[in-house]
């Protein structure tokens, strides 16, 4: 079982390096994360915005590549961690997150301005709630892993089926599950990535920059990923659509 060490072990000299270390390792992965919102926010915009754009990626077969493209990239990333460098993975954070504003824009096509805005200040309001609560607990999380493992899987099963079946009621169901778990995996990430930093400390002497740089941006992915379905969720449940 991998050893867990809590805050309250950052008294010592050694643990005060840590920590040092630990905020920048952080710092690096929300610098990531917020990089990547902003630009699928900015694809967003543009692809909503541009009317040719749009019919050629909603009008069309296309918009299945939307859809389906940032998670082959995501699954992709997750099985060639360990042989990809530093700067791959760079590539296809940034290709996920331009990708996933595509997805978005549908959103900004479907809902209203104030609906968006309402939705990504409460899933905001969670995710970092939540993160806190990760980063400070001396809970161990790890136990959750399985649960919400299996919720996830469930969540994006059931979301793929009901990109035919349209289905209002199962629809609502995968939203409200689906805030639990991701509220839930917001918390459980954070530990994880507090404890990977530590474990990877620990084992090897000395954190080498490549690899802290590969644990950020996957750190980031897995963060990013938790504050957009959260926003998503919420939307779904509470979001106004546009008249007409």
């Amino acid at each position: 079982m991998e050893k867990t060490v809590q805050p309250r072990d950052y008294v010592s000299p050694e643990g005060l390096q840590y920590d040092v270390g630990l905020r920048k390792y952080l710092t690096g992965v929300f610098a990531y994360m917020g990089g990547g919102l902003v630009l699928s926010a900015l694809v967003a915009f543009a692809v909503a915005n541009v009317a040719p754009v749009t019919a050629l990626i909603f009008g069309t077969p296309l918009k299945w590549v939307a859809i389906f493209a940032p998670l082959a990239l995501v699954m992709f990333a997750s099985f060639r961690f360990e042989r990809l460098s530093v700067g791959a993975l760079q590539g296809l954070f940034w290709g996920f997150a331009a990708l996933m504003g595509v997805s978005l824009a549908s959103a900004l096509l479907v809902f209203t301005g104030t609906s968006i805005v309402q939705a990504f200040l409460s899933a905001s309001i969670i995710f970092l709630t939540m993160a806190l609560w990760g980063y400070t607990t001396k809970r161990d999380l790890s136990g959750w892993g399985s649960f919400l493992m299996i919720g996830l899987i469930g969540v994006i099963g059931a979301s793929i089926v009901n990109l035919f079946l349209a289905s209002g009621a199962l629809a609502m169901a995968v939203s409200v599950i689906g805030v639990i778990v991701f509220t839930g995996l917001t918390a459980s990430d954070m530990q994880r990535l507090r404890n990977e930093y530590l474990a990877h400390c620990e084992q090897g002497g000395v954190a080498t920059q490549a690899n802290l740089g590969k644990l950020q941006i996957m750190g980031a992915l897995s963060l990013y990923l938790n504050l957009i379905n959260l926003f998503q969720m919420l939307l779904s449940l509470f979001g106004q659509r546009q008249e007409g």
